[in-house]
């Protein structure tokens, strides 16, 4: 085998790993529950998060059904969590522009309460913000979560059915036009 061939064999193998790398990448990050999408799960994740009762930012135990009947967009997610911290901004928006219509965002912290504290008071959080532990992953996993990663966004509609999910930063443009149609 010449230089030559040697090194168009290995720049094939590089593209294609590169290229498996990026649809398995698209493939996990997706999560975007698609129509018709396992119903079962759907309605356990949404009756396990309605059943969950967790202690906001003061400490006071909030149950999770005290929204329903509202487009719910939960958002899980920790202040050591870049992209989580980079989709909160247009989360605040949204609550703001959207809230008269019905909207309501819990953003539930996998974190440490102080950190959670600090982080809504920096950024000027305006929604619900619970405090979670192991209990929060496994609600999140009981919406879809298998990979257990944040950030993780679970949408509501007004009658309690979960109608998307997303792992990974979902733009504000993507949210925006799944919480429209329902409000």
């Amino acid at each position: 085998m010449t230089k030559l061939q040697q090194t168009l064999l290995y720049a094939g193998i590089a593209v294609l790993a590169v290229t498996a790398g990026f649809l398995l990448r698209g493939h996990l990050m997706s999560g975007n529950a698609e129509p018709g999408a396992d119903a079962a799960v759907s309605t356990k994740g949404a009756e396990a998060i309605f059943a969950a009762s967790l202690p906001d930012l003061q400490g006071t135990n909030q149950a999770i059904s005290q929204w329903r009947g509202k487009v719910m967009v939960i958002n899980f997610w920790a202040t050591w969590c870049e992209p989580c911290r980079k989709e909160i901004p247009e989360f605040i928006e949204l609550q703001e522009k959207f809230r008269d219509n019905g909207l309501i965002f819990v953003g539930i912290a996998v974190d440490q309460k102080e950190k959670a504290v600090a982080f809504s008071k920096e950024i000027g959080i305006n929604y619900p913000v619970l405090v979670g532990d192991m209990k929060a992953m496994e609600l999140a996993d009981a919406a879809g979560n298998r990979q257990g990663a944040l950030p993780f966004t679970v949408v509501i509609d007004r009658g309690g059915k979960i109608i998307g999910t997303k792992l990974g930063r979902l733009s504000q443009d993507k949210l925006e036009s799944m919480v429209k149609p329902l409000l």
